[in-house]
């Protein structure tokens, strides 16, 4: 595989230069401000996620410059750290398991978006998008379950979840609208991403407050 090669994958870039992603490229902002304003709000695990939210934005920034499949790597993989470390953070506090319990079920989101992800590519139009799905598929499975245990968490979960499918439908309509809206949608998704992220490890914060209070 050529890691160099050029990508051309959003509405926005019409060729192969650094800047053909202007807004693309400057919305990525978000996840640093956000992870930046999250930092100083939040502690322990909380901050690693803000930390792993800051190089989002970077390796997003990275993908709508250079645009090269390397590039794309940095764009991808840490937002698969962040959904995983969210998952054992979630299994560890909101459930209350251990660290190794907690670590062995976060594995199992990979046979999950396994199966999930071919019957979400099913959807017509949904393209590469599909990959993203079992994720807010996950968060409302774990807000229904946690509902009546923690009922404030559960929602501030499903909050998240809905506010990511806002942002996989920009996700998804950058193509489709290319036509009538040449600037295209993508920079929706990172602007509403940054702030699902924020609000999830707020969420986490939240509820990592309350027990203590409660002593447990």
């Amino acid at each position: 595989m050529d890691w160099t090669r050029p990508v051309d994958g959003y509405c926005e870039r019409l060729d192969a230069a650094f800047w053909a992603e202007p807004v693309n490229a400057a919305t990525n902002a978000a996840f640093l401000l956000v992870a930046l304003f999250m930092w100083g709000r939040t502690f322990g695990l909380g901050r690693v996620l803000a930390a792993v939210l800051f190089i989002i934005g970077v390796g997003s920034f990275l993908f709508h410059t250079l645009a090269q499949p390397w590039a794309g790597l940095a764009d991808t993989l840490p937002i698969l750290g962040f959904v995983l470390l969210y998952i054992f953070a979630a299994n560890r506090d909101f459930w209350r398991l251990g660290t190794w319990p907690a670590a062995g079920l976060t594995l199992l989101f990979f046979p999950f978006a396994a199966a999930t992800t071919p019957l979400f590519a099913m959807i017509p139009g949904i393209g590469g998008s599909a990959m993203y799905m079992p994720v807010p598929l996950l968060i409302a499975l774990y807000a229904a379950m946690l509902a009546r245990r923690a009922p404030q968490t559960a929602r501030g979960l499903a909050i998240g979840a809905a506010i990511l499918l806002v942002s996989l439908t920009a996700r998804v309509l950058d193509e489709p609208l290319c036509a009538v809206w040449p600037l295209g949608t993508h920079f929706l998704w990172h602007m509403l991403n940054a702030a699902m992220l924020g609000w999830m490890i707020h969420v986490w914060t939240r509820h990592r407050l309350a027990t203590r209070r409660a002593g447990r």
